[in-house]
């Protein structure tokens, strides 16, 4: 027993010896070569967080296995993790991609294990960032960057959307709801920015006509898959699944949300829920934000998962001119 406390008590000082080293010469880095200490942290802040949320996702896999829980059954935090891990079939963006960004953390990893190679793995975060890490080794201002840059391919489909939307209008054949929506198109092309009142007076078009996602062009499909970044070349009826799928699950988000409450989120996970639903947050205020994803679950809230098809284009009627 002496023996084995002697043990501990060794590895233990070793262990402290090894921080206060390591200390230093993070605050060697910090002082000296401050530019490389911001990568060198970052590195070594992405190894910490990925392991975490391995960690994490298991704890909520074995919770739901015990208490034979659904995913609609969760808390909003637990079933946003579990979304992130799912979705992992979409472009990738900051918020989602788990499987990918574990896969692709992994030769990284390896990379590091042998003596001074996180310096090689240093080289490339400084040079191939976007395409060869993930978003745990990212800077602050590369994720800014970045999450741009996803967001500017997505819009490239908004008005694409929009006038889809506008001409399946015409073929409507009630009056008066084809006037309601044509005028809201219009004024989505004439950069307004839609009312809560004006989507749901339209609401009943999005359900049985042919404005239902099952009923919709191609082309106004795969538009609006690439606003949820999904992948435009499959065929019609699987993307048609897809689309609606991702787009119930953000509804099922919706509800856990509002049972949560928007003063419970942080800044960074209001953010995440308004770029999730289509409005791009990097250049927003928090009051801006928060006041956006309070109209949406305005919307959301109110709608029937047959009514999915409204959903979908509210994501861009709402953050396009916003």
């Amino acid at each position: 027993l002496s023996t084995r406390a002697a043990s501990r008590a060794l590895v233990a000082a070793v262990v402290t010896a090894a921080r206060r080293i390591n200390a230093r010469y993070e605050q060697y880095l910090e002082r000296s070569f401050p530019r490389f200490y911001l990568l060198y942290s970052t590195f070594t802040t992405g190894i910490q967080a990925l392991f975490l949320e391995v960690k994490e996702i298991r704890k909520i896999k074995s919770k739901m296995s015990q208490q034979r829980l659904s995913t609609q059954q969760l808390p909003y935090r637990e079933m946003e993790r579990l979304r992130q891990v799912r979705r992992a079939d979409s472009l990738p963006s900051f918020w989602r991609q788990f499987r990918r960004d574990l896969l692709k953390a992994i030769p990284i990893g390896i990379i590091a294990i042998p003596p001074f190679a996180n310096f090689l793995v240093i080289v490339l975060m400084y040079f191939f960032p976007r395409q060869l890490l993930t978003r745990y080794f990212w800077t602050p201002k590369q994720q800014v960057e970045f999450l741009d840059a996803y967001d500017s391919i997505r819009r490239d489909s908004y008005p694409d959307v929009v006038q889809s939307l506008a001409l399946a209008a015409r073929s409507l054949p009630e009056p008066q709801p084809r006037e309601l929506l044509q005028q809201l198109c219009a004024q989505v092309q004439g950069g307004a920015q839609p009312h809560l009142a004006q989507l749901l007076a339209v609401r009943g078009l999005f359900s049985g006509s042919l404005l239902a996602l099952n009923r919709l062009q191609v082309d106004h499909v795969r538009a609006l898959g690439q606003v949820l970044f999904l992948t435009p070349h499959l065929p019609a009826f699987f993307l048609r699944h897809r689309l609606r799928s991702h787009v119930l699950e953000i509804r099922h988000l919706d509800r856990a949300l509002l049972r949560l409450g928007l003063g419970q989120l942080s800044e960074e996970e209001l953010r995440a829920a308004c770029y999730l639903r289509g409005l791009n947050p990097t250049h927003l205020g928090q009051a801006e934000c928060r006041a956006w994803l309070e109209q949406w679950l305005g919307l959301s809230c109110e709608l029937q998962a047959s009514e999915a098809s409204l959903l979908a284009h509210s994501m861009v009627l709402l953050s396009l001119n916003y």
